[in-house]
């Protein structure tokens, strides 16, 4: 019998990002996009250096390690964050979950060409299965068509970006420790976004603003899921379930954060819930269990 942990840290991974867009709303109102991005990472990484400094977690890095550790970093959350932040901000969030669904596609074509991994005709099923719930899932908001080109082209470029994190990821693995990957992440992170910040304060004459709004209860509340659950504990998740699975099975499990999202708004924002998006989250969640039951198959007759 296969091994469950990975799974489950996968769906955990997914699961919390889907809860995070609820808190990056709330934050969102007293601050800019790379602000927020700034301070979630700058405490997601003192978190991590004060686990390491207690030493609950052993972080031993070298210029070995470094190199396809600074890749992992530049993809995500680098690359993936800007792009997909521009790509928001010139379409709509629907738009976005449409695209972004793309994900396990992609993903699963890459594993085949750059890791020779092998695709099983289940797998194909399953993938674009999730695929097309989460196409269900967004489209009640999609109205008049797609937003302009650059907007698509950012979304596209945030999407082989998350998809090479994924082959980066598994391949570091090899060299360091989910922990380690992990770690230098949010380093990256804190100290690429807040340079961001602090470039664009100099150039605008403007004073540095966003650190007075950690006077609000509401948006520290945020900053802290952001940075601690939704940063450190789910790309940890990720990057074990991708020391341990092949990347086009965690990706499947990607497509789980819309379904979570949209049902914590329904919960959480009293937002509309229609018999579309039940069916988009079907799918989704049928795709999720070919993937693993493929796999379960493949380990039973081994």
């Amino acid at each position: 019998m296969a091994d469950m942990r990975p799974y489950l840290a996968a769906a955990g991974s997914s699961i919390i990002f889907g809860f995070s867009f609820l808190f990056t709303k709330n934050a969102l109102d007293n601050l800019g996009a790379f602000e927020l991005l700034g301070l979630r990472f700058f405490l997601a990484a003192f978190f991590m250096l004060l686990l390491r400094r207690l030493r609950l977690i052993a972080i031993q890095l070298t210029w070995q390690k470094l190199g396809s550790l600074l890749l992992v970093a530049l993809l995500q959350p680098i690359l993936y964050f800007t792009l997909e932040t521009l790509g928001v901000q010139l379409t709509s969030a629907s738009e976005a979950g449409v695209i972004i669904g793309l994900i396990p596609v992609v993903v699963a074509v890459l594993a085949a060409l750059l890791l020779k991994e092998r695709v099983s005709f289940r797998q194909w099923i399953s993938i674009a299965a999730t695929v097309a719930g989460v196409i269900l899932l967004s489209l009640p908001q999609l109205q008049g068509g797609f937003g302009g080109l650059l907007g698509i082209g950012a979304l596209l470029g945030a999407v082989v970006a998350a998809a090479l994190y994924n082959i980066a990821s598994r391949r570091a693995s090899s060299k360091a420790t989910p922990v380690e990957v992990t770690y230098v992440m949010m380093w990256v992170g804190a100290v690429v976004f807040n340079g961001v910040v602090l470039v664009r304060t100099a150039l605008r004459g403007e004073p540095l603003r966003y650190l007075g709004a950690l006077a609000s209860p509401e948006l520290v509340l945020a900053l802290a899921y952001l940075g601690l659950l939704s940063s450190v504990g789910a790309f940890f998740l990720m990057n074990y379930a991708l020391a341990q699975l092949s990347p086009s099975r965690v990706a499947v499990f990607v497509n789980l954060t819309p379904v979570i999202s949209i049902l914590a708004g329904w919960l959480l924002r009293g937002e509309v819930l229609i018999p579309l998006q039940l069916a988009g989250a079907g799918l989704i969640l049928a795709g999720v269990w070919g993937v693993t039951s493929s796999e379960h198959a493949g380990a039973s007759q081994n």
